[in-house]
């Protein structure tokens, strides 16, 4: 599968954005998906996790009443909508496949293999 993450942008403190990934091929719906981000200087992390019918969502602390994950299976296509965005938000955000499994809700980068090219989200104070 191939992903395709869009919607980044400049925001100032306390906006919102909403994040998009388009994925290819016809096995989208049967993949649970996860969204990561990764700051200058620092680890990709995780943020947030979604199985394959959208039934269980799991979150990031740091993210967690803020950011909202969901997913499309129609369309193909998994969002990340984030409210009350803080300049620690910062970062290129990552949208990623987890083949091996539709029900796990993963924070281990090691479990996806498939990747987009991640999309720049940018929080000014």
């Amino acid at each position: 599968v191939q992903l395709q993450a869009s919607g980044g942008g400049l925001v100032q403190a306390g906006g919102s954005l909403r994040l998009s990934c388009a994925a290819s091929g016809r096995t989208f719906g049967s993949y649970a998906m996860g969204w990561f981000r990764q700051a200058p200087g620092k680890e990709r992390a995780f943020v947030a996790a979604i199985t394959w019918s959208g039934g269980a969502t799991f979150y990031a602390d740091s993210v967690k009443g803020r950011f909202t994950i969901s997913r499309d299976n129609a369309q193909n296509t998994l969002y990340l909508q984030m409210n009350s965005l803080k300049p620690e938000d910062t970062a290129v955000y990552y949208c990623a496949a987890n083949p091996r499994s539709s029900s796990s809700l993963t924070i281990n980068t090691s479990d996806y293999a498939y990747w987009g090219q991640g999309t720049q989200v940018t929080v000014s104070s």
